[in-house]
């Protein structure tokens, strides 16, 4: 028996292509959902852009039948707008689009049966239940975040297969590992006697990256040195780094970034970005240019530029006051910070790009941004998947956790996650007992 899966605004918004997820069922979107998503559109943010996509998708139906019939998918079921007057909802549910969407699932749910009303947001689930209907998340795209890849693990060997490593370079250790997936070989005997390696091609190799220090950031644990062995090397194009606050994602990345750009010149340009969040007003309402627009979300960054001038100890920076410094690493044309609202679109290549809080971005934006990176380009993603700000998203529904489980194993990947954090005592206790 088909399902009639009644879709929420939301659903479209987390992902424009949502009405083809459902194989030979029916999807049904209330005439709401589509005025949602035209007052959406003119939106500049990434709202939006997947609210344009959606309509785009739904268009593309209506040029091959009647969407109030219902036009079939490619899946084999049917997409169809409900139009006509919802079911009366009790007095207490107060006049507004949410409930009018809930009100023609459950008109659906009285006439034709095999209603499940899918939304990203919690209370129109509870709401949903309330009424009777039958309601799910929109979780096609979750991943099980409990075991999710950590990108390096602990293994046991013999003491003579350490030596072996240090004398050879290499070992083929027992068991099943990933591409780029990082180790730490303990001598079963001996937990004191340890080596650090990477999986390569079938082989435990020792690392390849000399440089301890990047732009004055030093390694302080494990986790930290493979993060700096994956960022010097340039085969890897695409890195994501998860961990709580203060364990040195942004830090690194960043540093990587400078020593690549300006110390190797390796990469044309440094651009650094990070979703736009809005507490209250979006970025458009803001008054000032663009750049004082973006100032306050992109404090976190200049804040971190401005400690990795001061521990590089660069002479050629301009300037005597810190300033000064960071305003030369701007001048020089070599870096960039800018809103991921301006990057989609662009073409990006040759750069080594930094997305910071890539946790706030669904697996549809994160796939647009990777998507942007022309020839030569790296990708570095950063998050912690615990402090999301997103409200559709959580920590296995978010892009971030979604790229790692796709990637995972290939050899242009890598992914860190951080265990320690090295901010402060204070940050530490916060991350751990907050």
């Amino acid at each position: 028996m088909m399902k009639n899966f009644v879709l929420d605004t939301n659903v479209l918004i987390h992902d424009p292509e949502s009405i083809f997820s459902f194989g030979d069922n029916n999807v049904v979107l209330p005439i709401t959902v589509i005025e949602e998503l035209d007052g959406l559109k003119k939106s500049h943010d990434g709202r939006g852009k997947s609210a344009r996509s959606a309509s785009r998708c739904i268009d593309g139906l209506r040029k091959r039948g009647s969407l109030v019939k219902g036009v079939k998918s490619r899946e084999g079921g049917t997409v169809r707008v409900l139009i006509g007057a919802g079911e009366r909802l009790p007095e207490s549910f107060a006049s507004n689009a949410d409930n009018t969407i809930l009100s023609f699932a459950l008109h659906l749910n009285k006439t034709e049966g095999g209603v499940i009303f899918i939304s990203k947001d919690i209370n129109m689930r509870i709401k949903a239940q309330v009424l009777g209907l039958e309601t799910e998340d929109y979780d096609t795209r979750k991943v099980n975040f409990s075991e999710l890849y950590n990108g390096w693990r602990e293994i046991e060997i013999t003491g003579d297969e350490i030596n072996k490593f240090y004398s050879d370079g290499a070992i083929v250790p027992a068991g099943e590992f990933m591409e780029n997936e990082f180790l730490i070989m303990k001598n079963s005997a001996d937990p004191k006697q340890t080596a650090l390696a990477r999986f390569k091609k079938g082989k435990a190799i020792k690392l390849l990256q000399s440089k301890t220090v990047l732009w004055g950031v030093k390694s302080l644990n494990v986790q930290q040195t493979f993060a700096m062995e994956a960022l010097m090397d340039d085969k890897i194009k695409l890195i994501a780094f998860l961990g709580i606050a203060g364990t040195g994602k942004t830090l690194l990345a960043l540093a990587g970034g400078l020593t690549k750009v300006f110390d190797d010149n390796a990469y044309s340009k440094l651009l650094v970005s990070r979703p736009v969040i809005p507490m209250g007003n979006d970025i458009g309402y803001l008054p000032g240019t663009k750049e004082e627009k973006l100032a306050p979300w992109m404090r976190a960054i200049n804040d971190n530029l401005e400690f990795l001038v001061s521990a590089s100890g660069k002479s050629e920076l301009g300037g005597q006051d810190m300033d000064s410094q960071v305003d030369w690493l701007f001048s020089s044309g070599k870096i960039e910070v800018e809103a991921l609202t301006y990057i989609r679109g662009r073409s990006i290549p040759k750069q080594f790009m930094i997305v910071d809080e890539a946790q706030n971005l669904t697996p549809h934006e994160l796939k647009t941004i990777i998507s942007r990176a022309g020839e030569d380009t790296k990708i570095v993603l950063t998050g912690d998947p615990y402090q999301i700000d997103n409200p559709y998203l959580d920590a296995s529904s978010n892009g971030l956790t979604y790229v790692i489980e796709r990637f995972k194993g290939q050899d242009v990947f890598s992914s860190m996650t951080f265990v320690k954090s090295e901010r402060s005592p204070l940050a530490r206790l916060a991350a751990e007992l907050l």
